[in-house]
């Protein structure tokens, strides 16, 4: 299948709130989802951007069912390791369904590990659902290996109302 891999530019903001949510879905979190295209709008490209994107796109003919030439996105951001410094972490990485096994999300996580090394990153980042076999097997065929079942690390969040009093010390 022909497609092409580029840089999200703003305009792509409304194809990335809207695969973001299908990705809730089969995710069953659909109900976590609080960022807006706006959102998005502002934390990608501004100034200081807190992520990068990627979109795959096909061309015209190769739309999907619902008209959507933009078929697959990955979002990205860089981080460090205070053990092996660079690192690039992975937040997102989506292809709608009907365009899965085509090489479209290989292509995409090629071009993230391209742009982390590009930028001196020494290793990619990424979580993925412990029920979602086909992503793990495909993570794996990739050469990526299970940081919590290999070391025993936790990936750990602190949101809400909990962020807020550890931020004023209270807790």
């Amino acid at each position: 299948m022909d497609f092409t891999i580029r840089a999200a530019t703003l305009e792509d903001c409304k194809d990335i709130s809207r695969m973001i949510l299908e990705l809730a879905e089969h995710e069953k979190v659909s109900d976590q989802i609080k960022i807006t295209q706006r959102d998005l709008e502002q934390d990608g490209f501004s100034k200081n951007p807190f992520f990068h994107g990627i979109i795959a796109e096909v061309p015209e003919h190769f739309k999907s069912r619902d008209g959507h030439t933009k078929v697959g996105y990955s979002l990205y951001f860089y981080t460090y390791s205070s053990w092996k410094g660079r690192a690039v972490y992975m937040e997102d990485l989506y292809v709608m369904p009907e365009f899965r096994g085509k090489g479209i999300g290989k292509a995409l996580m090629a071009k993230v590990s391209q742009l982390g090394l590009a930028a001196g990153c020494t290793q990619l980042n990424f979580t993925v659902l412990d029920w979602n076999k086909s992503s793990l097997d495909f993570y794996r065929k990739q050469g990526c290996w299970d940081v919590t079942a290999d070391l025993g690390y936790h990936c750990m969040r602190c949101e809400g109302d909990a962020l807020e009093h550890l931020a004023q010390g209270d807790l």
